[in-house]
């Protein structure tokens, strides 16, 4: 089975149902998820703040985050150190950076809906999974 790193941006287009949902379901279609171990957090942090910002209910929050669990993601150890190096080689966050050394350690293709993350990853010479229409 081929395998690709997801990030957040992707994860959460999907659980929210948003309009790219039938792309990305489309696009990781036969492949394993694999996820920077800061994953959970991060999908955590975005739900509670579209909240906060009154773009989701405690409900719908609650419910999301029951759907990510169901998620079959794979998260990998990685070197925080060398994300880090990543992180100011290129300009992203520390997080980025983390989904970043993901895909270059596990010498996978990326899928991300972040443009900054896809010319990061571009920068560095990594694969990206592109979704269709």
């Amino acid at each position: 089975m081929a395998h690709l790193v997801i990030d957040t941006s992707a994860l959460l287009a999907v659980l929210l149902n948003e309009p790219t949902r039938p792309a990305l379901v489309s696009a990781t279609a036969g492949y394993e998820l694999v996820g920077a171990p800061t994953l959970p957090w991060e999908v955590g942090n975005a739900l509670v703040s579209g909240f906060r910002q009154k773009r989701l209910s405690a409900s719908h929050v609650l419910q999301a985050w029951r759907s990510y669990q169901a998620v079959p993601v794979r998260l990998v150890d990685i070197d925080s150190e060398r994300a880090l190096e990543i992180a100011l080689q290129v300009g992203v966050y520390a997080y980025d950076a983390y989904v970043l050394e993901t895909a270059r350690a596990e010498r996978l293709p990326l899928l991300t809906l972040d443009r900054g993350l896809q010319r990061a990853a571009r920068t560095l010479g990594l694969r990206m999974r592109e979704i269709g229409p």
